[in-house]
């Protein structure tokens, strides 16, 4: 990266001026930014007012000792003075040239990082198996599915796992509702339990246990019916929690219940190692987590009276097995309702033996969801909601994902259904796509009259001189930066972005530069161009979980030519 480069320059040049300015040790680090206005030069760094402030001597004139300093470089074209004591940095385009080879070469792997040997477990979504998917779990699967992507990409080996909370009260009231439709199926007086499931769903899942059990269930002893039918429509349930998410993009490399915590001693295990350590107590007739010795306002109940684990409990045994298989880093993706929880998680890492900062959790805030302005209710038991399902056959996988990552997980979001559901190129993933589908027809129409793809090393890339073609070639080598910050942030709405700003720069190279003319070497030039643009939205897009479609219908209608405004594109 250029950066990295002048980062290194500067730092020679400090380290050469450094006696002569009083610099104190040791030297600040240079920080480049994009001056908002390109007469300042394509990078300025306030390094020499941060050395002038600690050593007490004029900014000015640390930045032009500095300046003075630098060592000579291909890649650097002039430095200068400005304001209080900016330096301004001008570069050469040959670095922009490289980053074009760099694309040709490294292909769907730009922008990648080298294998770290890191393993890293993403578990997301985890919603309980109680019915279908809402809309309420979207945000979820979009960030943690686009997370595992951009750790993967930064060379991380990532499972994603999907935990299934298939025991407790909530599951007792799922099942007594699945066991009433049952019955009311085969003509038997029953009635779904005031606390129970209400929705149309649940009967739809008792007709699937019927078909797939038979009518035998019902004259079973009660409790074993009970048992039988909930986890009958559990396991259903859940079938159409996988297939619904597939349908999003969004597939586990894991599924874990939380039931097998109990069945396998994990939870008992698990408290008796705490106790050990002195972490859990009893008192009133419960067993305790000293949470608030990890920054929480009380302690928790892990074990209940009655002998029942809470959720909590699972938590603790759940961490423990996480940590058993041998990752070493855990990343858990929850609603900002769980804020509370995070101490008392970490705090049980702590106090297992594990360091806390191995496990990480990335809270998003909620999203409204609205329909024309109007906001869609949501309650999955009295069954008045939306399903996951419904919002993919709406709006598209594609553009319900990208929608939901437009924005910082820390923000709360509106999503209107009826305006995602717009294809027009106002729709900043249709706009995006399409720029993807219009390059891949303008290097299709290229071939179609016979012009090929020369090797890059024989395209004369100094042709590409304007002030579009350098910001494309700028845009494309701010790819790697963006994608390896988005993943250090845990950031992906970074992608989204950077992706509608990549967009719209080829947008306008395209509208002002004639892709294939008469000039035969500059048409090489751009067709390389074009393609290493289209490379990288292709590779943002599927960071985002995003397809990148070779052809859309608008495209078809609108393209009559390979090149720009010029040539009527």
């Amino acid at each position: 990266m250029i950066e990295e480069r002048l980062v290194t320059l500067l730092a020679e040049a400090i380290a050469k001026a450094a006696p002569s300015l009083g610099a104190a040790t040791p030297l600040p680090v240079p920080e480049l930014q994009r001056p908002r206005q390109k007469g300042f030069g394509d990078f300025t760094t306030n390094v020499a007012m941060v050395i002038a402030s600690q050593a007490g001597v004029d900014p000015r004139a640390t930045a032009a000792a500095i300046v003075e300093a630098l060592p000579s470089a291909a890649f650097l074209a002039k430095a200068e003075v400005a304001g209080p004591g900016f330096i301004n940095l001008w570069t050469t385009d040959e670095w922009l040239h490289d980053v074009m080879r760099q694309i040709a070469v490294e292909g769907d792997r730009y922008g990648a990082g080298a294998p770290t040997g890191r393993r890293i477990q993403v578990e997301f979504v985890s919603a309980n198996p109680t019915g279908p998917l809402t809309i309420g779990h979207a945000r979820n699967a979009a960030i943690g599915d686009a997370l595992a992507r951009l750790l993967t990409f930064a060379g991380h080996e990532v499972e994603r796992e999907y935990y299934f909370n298939d025991a407790g009260g909530q599951m007792d009231r799922f099942g007594a509702s699945v066991e009433a439709r049952y019955l009311e199926a085969l003509g038997r007086d029953a009635e779904v339990p005031e606390d129970g499931y209400h929705g149309d769903y649940v009967a739809d899942l008792a007709r699937e246990v019927l078909a797939s059990e038979g009518p035998g269930l019902a004259d079973l002893p009660e409790e074993e019916r009970f048992v039988r039918l909930r986890e009958g429509g559990a396991g259903i349930a859940m079938e159409h929690i996988r297939a619904t998410l597939a349908r999003f993009g969004v597939t586990f490399d894991s599924y874990f219940l939380e039931a097998s915590l109990l069945e396998r001693g994990e939870i008992a295990h698990a408290i008796e190692r705490l106790r050990e350590g002195g972490f859990v107590y009893d008192a009133e007739g419960a067993t305790w987590f000293r949470s608030t010795a990890f920054g929480d306002d009380k302690d928790r109940v892990a074990i209940r009276s009655d002998g029942t684990h809470t959720y909590f409990g699972a938590d603790i045994a759940y961490v423990l097995d996480k940590f058993s298989r041998g990752f070493d880093h855990l990343i858990y993706v929850w609603g900002a309702d769980h804020h509370g929880d995070v101490a008392r998680v970490r705090g049980v890492a702590t106090a297992l033996g594990f360091d806390a900062d191995r496990v990480e959790i990335v809270l998003y805030q909620f999203v409204s969801f609205l329909r024309g302005g109007q906001p869609v209710k949501m309650s999955k038991r009295a069954g008045t909601f939306v399903s996951l399902d419904e919002l993919i056959d709406e709006v598209g996988a594609d553009a319900a994902r990208f929608h939901l990552l437009l924005f910082s997980n820390d923000r709360p979001m509106n999503f209107d259904i009826a305006e995602v559901a717009r294809q027009t190129l106002e729709n900043p993933v249709y706009y995006v796509q399409y720029g993807h589908a219009r390059i891949a027809s303008i290097l299709r129409r290229a071939s179609d009259e016979g012009i090929e793809l020369r090797p890059i090393e024989d395209a004369d890339l100094t042709l590409l001189a304007s002030e579009p073609e350098q910001d494309l070639m700028r845009a494309l080598a701010d790819g790697p930066g963006t994608i390896a910050i988005a993943a250090e942030h845990r950031a992906p709405h970074r992608l989204t972005h950077a992706a509608q700003d990549l967009a719209a720069t080829f947008h306008r190279f395209y509208t002002e530069c004639r892709v294939v003319s008469d000039d035969d070497s500059l048409t090489q030039a751009r067709l390389w161009l074009s393609s290493a643009t289209k490379q990288v939205l292709g590779t943002l897009l599927d960071l985002v979980g995003v397809s990148a479609p070779e052809r859309m219908d608008r495209l078809d209608d609108a393209d009559g030519s390979v090149g720009g405004a010029a040539d009527g594109g």
